[in-house]
Formats: structure tokens, C-alpha cells, sequence
């Protein structure tokens, strides 16, 4: 595998001491379901599907094989098959999120935090920048986690302010654009913790690569995630080298490039996610 011009790509390591490294994930699954009151203005906000994602387990080692595996020039994972990467075809399917629409924009520094705080959720935090309310207005810590523990900054909290202006936002680039950015950052030799929505990363891989999944029997649902929140979930996890092994002999003619083509699937995804797809 290639990683382009960048001399500092974790890939290079193999052979040493930081070949074996394995990532400290960083994610939030909601614990409950959210209450029946708020679904509407989760809705109105744009993230009544993201609601419906259900608590499943990610594989650290699996997700470190394909941080090894991504190239920081070009956004794409180097497979046996050639280069493929998310996109916004994935998150649509996937999350349920509109990808077009208003651009996720604005200031990522809030000057007066506690203000903005107290005005918007009736309370101010103390000496803290990071926000654990965002969870219970729209799974924040699903989309848009930090590296630092499980919250989520801020920043965010503005864009909600007005739950029918926050419907129009193209969500979907948003999230794909911090994924983007945590895979590049977890390449750097000695990071050890990831971010972003890895629920999202590790089912693309899922459907994309299904030989990576130990089993393989669970129905689909809606969103096309919460395939892996069914009981058996995606069966053993391998190790490290293990994954990077099967990633090396079977991503190739076994890829799949149209995972959401088959009518099982295709039946089970919404004729508004199309729309708003433009698909």
C-alpha cells in the first residue's frame, strides 16, 4: 500500500515499534431511546432518522486496519481493488441525513459560551467549552464526537437554535468532512485516539467488505447502521493482523461496489432519502 507523499503515515510503522497500534475510539451510543415529546423537533431538526440508531459494538482493530489503509492526499482508502472511500451516497443510506441544502458554516469559537449556554438550554457549564446536552437534542455524540472523552464541542450548539432553519442544513457533508478529517489525523504516527462517526466508518466497511463480518444473517432496517444493533451484531472480532490479512486477500474481486442496489435493501430505504439525495 501506497500513502503518498506523507513520511509520518502510520502504515510505515509496521515493521516498528507503533505496528501493532491499535486506536482508543471515541463515540457516544445513545443509552435510551429519546423520549416520544422531542422526536418532533428532532424531525423538524433534520435527525428524526439519526434518532433511530441503535447501540452496536465497533472493532477498535478493525478500524485501525483501515486507518492504515487511508490516504491522506487523495481521501480514499488504498484496497486491493483499487482506491474507494465514504461518500455521500453512504451517509444518506446509511444515517439518513440530507446531504444538500444550506452549508454547515459559522464560527468555531463561541465567544461567550456561558451566554449562549443559559439562552439556549438554560444553564451554563463551568470552565467547559464541550457540551454533553447536544446528546439529548440530536445524537450528537453519534455524528460529531471529539477527541476528548465522549462529548461534543460547543461550537454546534448555535446551528440548533432555530430547529426549522437547522432542517435545511446539509448535515450529511458536515459529518463526512469530520470523518474525513479524524482519518487523516489518526495516520500520524503516535495519535492514539479517534473520533467522528465511526459507527458510520465501520458499517461502510461492513457492506462494502462484508467478509469482514463473522456473521453474516442479520435482517436489514432502517437506517441501513442499525444492521449491526440486531443481536448477533457482526459476530467475533479479529485481531489487528488478522484484519489486515483478510482486508489483503479478499478486498478485491469481492468488493462491493453497488452494496445498495440489492431489492431487499433498496426496498427498506425511504423515497424522501432519495429525494433529498438526489439520487
Amino acid at each position: 500500500m501506497s500513502s503518498g507523499a506523507n513520511t509520518d503515515h502510520t502504515s510505515l510503522m509496521i515493521d516498528e515499534t507503533d505496528g501493532y497500534r491499535v486506536l482508543r475510539l471515541r463515540y457516544h451510543f445513545p443509552k435510551y431511546d429519546p423520549d416520544e415529546r422531542i422526536l418532533p423537533y428532532l424531525r423538524l431538526a433534520g435527525f428524526g432518522d439519526v434518532a433511530l440508531i441503535r447501540r452496536f459494538d465497533l472493532r477498535p482493530n478493525l478500524l485501525s486496519a483501515l486507518v492504515e489503509r487511508w490516504c491522506t492526499e487523495t481521501h480514499t482508502f488504498i484496497m486491493p481493488c483499487g482506491e474507494c472511500t465514504i461518500t455521500l451516497e453512504d451517509v444518506a443510506m446509511q444515517l439518513g441525513l440530507r446531504v444538500n441544502g444550506a452549508v454547515v458554516t459559522g464560527r468555531s469559537k463561541v465567544l461567550e459560551p456561558s451566554v449562549v449556554c443559559h439562552k439556549l438550554l438554560g444553564r451554563s457549564p463551568r470552565g467547559d467549552v464541550c457540551c454533553s446536552s447536544l446528546y439529548y437534542a440530536a445524537d450528537w455524540g453519534v455524528l460529531l464526537p471529539n477527541n476528548t472523552s465522549n462529548r461534543i464541542h460547543l461550537k454546534y450548539l448555535p446551528l440548533l437554535e432555530d430547529f426549522s432553519r437547522a432542517g435545511s442544513y446539509s448535515w450529511g457533508p458536515a459529518v463526512l468532512a469530520a470523518l474525513y478529517y479524524e482519518l487523516c489525523r489518526t495516520t500520524k504516527h503516535g495519535v492514539n485516539n479517534m473520533a467522528g462517526c465511526l459507527g458510520l466508518l465501520q458499517s461502510w466497511a461492513l457492506y462494502r467488505i462484508p467478509f469482514l463480518v463473522a456473521v453474516r444473517h442479520q435482517p436489514y432496517s432502517w437506517p441501513l447502521i442499525n444492521r449491526w444493533a440486531t443481536f448477533s451484531g457482526i459476530g467475533t472480532s479479529q485481531t489487528l493482523i488478522i484484519y489486515r490479512q483478510m482486508i489483503e486477500a479478499y478486498a478485491g474481486e469481492k468488493f462491493l461496489w453497488m452494496s445498495y442496489s440489492a431489492v431487499n435493501i433498496a426496498t427498506l430505504i425511504p423515497q424522501r432519502v432519495y429525494a433529498k439525495a438526489r439520487m
